[in-house]
């Protein structure tokens, strides 16, 4: 089953909202989000490596991770503001290679019929410039990453995952 993810992005507004589905519970889906150890296996381009710094999956906790391949570097961190088990995350995320624009996220994690699951966010920048240019590209990685999400679930290696 193919699971496309949508992407709305008006002209001239600051966010990105998109929706995903996939094969596996809300709760699954919401701990590979929270549990480093998953979120590492299914975060960054094929061939890299999540390194965590920090990440404290609660409520006022915070993250920071660095994504490392032969190619370099590229380190991230946020707090989070809402961790509300299995069907809700709101954080903050920073990219360290451009200092001073944080993204305000929130996930939105709900069952579906057949022990389905649909993943919907939205992402507000600063400004619609940083918007567009996660629009022009960067915004890909997102694709690969659930890309590699979708393949840790049809292997059942989400199966013995805490169930938020």
């Amino acid at each position: 089953m193919t699971n496309d993810r949508t992407v709305t992005a008006r002209a001239g507004e600051q966010s990105i909202a998109f929706t995903r589905e996939f094969e596996a519970s809300a709760a699954l889906v919401f701990a590979a989000h929270t549990d480093p150890a998953l979120l590492g296996r299914w975060t960054g381009p094929r061939g890299t490596e999540m390194r965590v710094r920090e990440f404290d999956a609660r409520t006022g906790g915070c993250w920071s991770y660095v994504i490392e391949s032969g190619d370099g570097a590229w380190a991230f961190h946020g707090s989070f503001h809402e961790v509300t088990a299995p069907d809700r995350l709101v954080q903050t995320w920073e990219f360290e290679g451009d200092p001073g624009n944080p993204t305000f996220e929130v996930l939105t994690f709900s069952d579906l019929p057949g022990g389905r699951s649909r993943l919907e966010g939205t992402s507000l920048f600063l400004t619609v410039a940083a918007r567009d240019a996660m629009l022009g590209g960067m915004d890909e990685g997102m694709d690969e990453n659930f890309q590699r999400l979708d393949e840790l679930i049809a292997a059942g290696e989400l199966a013995d995952a805490p169930s938020a």
